[in-house]
């Protein structure tokens, strides 16, 4: 994890170091159990062979928890995420690097809370956006 980031430090444009995840189909099977996601795409290869796919996809749900990983890790312990959602534009599949990134769109104040809203992502090895989304983030300001 990265060192606390403040509100005085962030603009807009800056882009977050990037988060590269590798999952391997045990670690979709795992978070299939610990979610009770139980699409059968997400782990039987026959199944995801039946249907048409190449190979079993990464479930959605866990490209969004490797997004708020992405933005748990940027913004340091006493930054809190507010809201984070994104869309599940392609597939993504286990042993395969799918990369998470992020940018900042805005920096502003409400309630006295110091808010950044953030362009967030996964894409995949050929560069292509499979969930494309957006967060907003609270962080604190120097002292």
């Amino acid at each position: 994890m990265a060192d606390q980031i403040y509100f005085e430090d962030v603009h807009e444009g800056l882009e977050l170091p990037a988060l590269i995840k590798t999952p391997a189909p045990a670690d979709l099977v795992m978070f299939a159990g610990a979610v009770g996601d139980f699409a059968p795409v997400s782990y039987d290869l026959p199944y995801a062979h039946e249907v048409g796919l190449d190979n079993i996809v990464i479930q959605g749900g866990l490209k969004t928890a490797y997004l708020g990983q992405l933005l748990h890790d940027w913004m340091g312990p006493q930054g809190v995420i507010r809201r984070l959602g994104c869309q599940y534009r392609g597939m993504d599949y286990p042993n395969r690097p799918l990369t998470c990134r992020g940018v900042v769109t805005r920096t502003y104040e409400s309630d006295g809370q110091a808010l950044v809203d953030l362009e967030v992502w996964t894409e995949n090895a050929e560069g292509f956006r499979t969930s494309p989304g957006s967060a907003t983030v609270a962080l604190p300001r120097r002292g």
